[in-house]
């Protein structure tokens, strides 16, 4: 990759994990619609690092609260608000974690395309207007159930296919169950954090039994570009959601799904 090339990509990653747009489908774009080469296993760690770091940091304050009073329902009993948002964070978490270990090598070998991206583009950009148009939008995060958990992870495990958008998916099914946008968003930030760190651990891992010859001075650069740009983009669209709704990210799918079906077909 070229300096600009990564530049690019680390923004991408950086401001697409957290909008629901999709960061899969941008980060396979550039090599099936520009040509652009793989940007590696050590940039993939980097940028991933860079963006968990930013999720991790602007809800310090939310995650220490959580951890302390999971703690507190596990050993002494005590329940609050805080620990059924932990508790609910992790059985969100499983069912994508255990899709992810059953499906990832058909998906990387049948799904990772221009096609199968714009379809899902499109429907579930669709689903998000749907669900953002018509739902109750009445409960916070700190109201999720255990049934409601289930439900948003089970719609996480669809992020998987390429293109679906995790942020976008566990958003749609947050506001269809009755949540605010901004719990919706809440809930799907904190619940991005196990996922995150869990394909970087992957990631890593491959990095150290394969090896790489990515740059030093790229995967730094790029780490650090992603980690700023999602430190921002959680920041001003947490600010700007109840304003803006979904709509603008509807419109910006249903263009990108539709350039996409033009190029493919």
């Amino acid at each position: 990759m070229d300096w600009f090339q990564v530049v690019v990509l680390a923004l991408v990653q950086g401001l697409t994990e957290f909008l629901p747009i999709s960061s899969s489908a941008h980060l396979i774009l550039p090599s099936q619609v520009l040509g652009w080469p793989d940007q590696g296993l050590a940039f993939d760690v980097a940028v991933h690092v860079g963006t968990l770091l930013a999720v991790m940091l602007y809800f310090q304050r939310d995650l220490r609260l959580m951890i302390t009073a999971w703690f507190a329902s596990v050993f002494k009993g005590k329940h609050s608000s805080d620990s059924r948002l932990a508790w609910a964070v992790i059985i969100a978490t499983i069912p994508a974690a255990v899709a992810g270990l059953v499906l990832n090598d058909f998906i990387e070998a049948n799904l990772r395309s221009a096609l199968v991206i714009a379809i899902s583009t499109l429907i579930f950009g669709v689903l998000l207007w749907w669900a953002d148009s018509s739902a109750r939008k009445e409960r916070d995060e700190s109201n999720i159930n255990v049934r409601d958990a289930i439900v948003i992870g089970l719609s996480q495990a669809l992020a998987l296919i390429p293109g679906t958008s995790r942020s976008g998916i566990t958003m749609t099914a947050a506001l269809m169950l009755g949540l605010t946008r901004q719990a919706a968003a809440r809930f799907s930030f904190l619940l991005s954090i196990p996922l995150i760190l869990a394909a970087g651990l992957l990631k890593g891992l491959e990095l150290y039994q394969v090896g790489s010859e990515s740059q030093i001075s790229h995967t730094l650069v790029g780490g650090a570009i992603a980690f700023l740009a999602a430190l921002a983009c959680i920041h001003f669209f947490l600010k700007l959601l109840d304003r803006i709704g979904m709509l603008p990210f509807v419109i910006y799918r249903l263009l990108l799904g539709a350039i996409l079906l033009y190029l493919v077909l």
